[in-house]
């Protein structure tokens, strides 16, 4: 799939086209940018940081797609897909590193974790993310999938006032453990008081998937490496906001 988007940020229009990231080379593409990104704005303690890559054992085993400007040639985002197939064989999904996962077993359906998703900041807009969202609906698409699961971050650089802000936020609109409940394995710190006019600015990426109709599905896991708190989210297909159905074509 082929996009043109256009961006107040450059003077000519941007071609973004959605890639699936196959071989050793785009792999390594993939390991940069993500290096490039959670280097920069989390200060990211990460595996291969030596070889400007983030890169663990995980990698191996997800599929891996992303947005490239066709201008450039640049991979300007990507993301990383694990099936429960693949979890099945490593014995685990990403998040149950971070959660213990109570109900992950009984869910009713195929499931697919998404992971170490991440847009160059010059590139941080509706057009690139639709494109990686329309990406990762084919993917749904083609595999069945029901659920798709994974953790979105909130940065944690300032003590952890915005994410004790923003926690609480999504528990008063986003909180949901019918299907599954997440017991972070770290907790973050003890609580802070939240000064009332403080205004709560979910992360963009945490935003778009509240967007697309997915829950929380309890507290977050403090992630010193990343100093990040990181929140388990659930979307269950049924349940997709009608007004991003259409990127899901054959949503159920």
């Amino acid at each position: 799939m082929t996009q043109i988007a256009r961006s107040s940020d450059t003077p000519s229009e941007r071609r973004l086209k959605a890639v699936r990231l196959y071989g050793e080379a785009a792999l390594r593409e993939a390991q940069a940018l993500r290096y490039r990104v959670f280097s920069t704005e989390f200060d990211a303690r990460l595996n291969g940081a030596e070889l400007g890559l983030d890169m663990d054992d995980y990698d191996r085993h997800c599929q891996h797609i992303g947005v490239r400007d066709e201008n450039s040639g640049a991979l300007v985002a990507t993301t990383r897909l694990l099936d429960h197939r693949a979890a099945e064989r490593l014995g685990r999904f990403y998040s149950e590193e971070e959660f213990h996962l109570d109900g992950l077993g009984d869910l009713q359906g195929p499931v697919l974790e998404i992971g170490r998703t991440c847009v160059d900041p010059a590139y941080r807009n509706g057009a690139t993310i639709a494109v990686l969202w329309g990406e990762l609906a084919e993917v749904l698409n083609e595999g069945g999938y029901r659920y798709l699961m994974g953790c979105a971050s909130i940065p944690m650089r300032d003590g952890g006032l915005q994410a004790h802000a923003v926690m609480q936020r999504l528990r008063d609109r986003y909180l949901c453990q019918e299907n599954l409940r997440a017991e972070p394995k770290t907790p973050l710190p003890a609580g802070q008081e939240v000064p009332e006019n403080l205004t709560a600015e979910l992360p963009p990426l945490l935003k778009a998937y509240m967007r697309l109709g997915a829950k929380i599905c309890g507290e977050p896991c403090w992630d010193p490496d990343f100093q990040v708190a990181d929140v388990f989210i659930l979307l269950k297909r049924d349940e997709l906001c009608p007004r991003y159905a259409r990127h899901f074509k054959a949503a159920v």
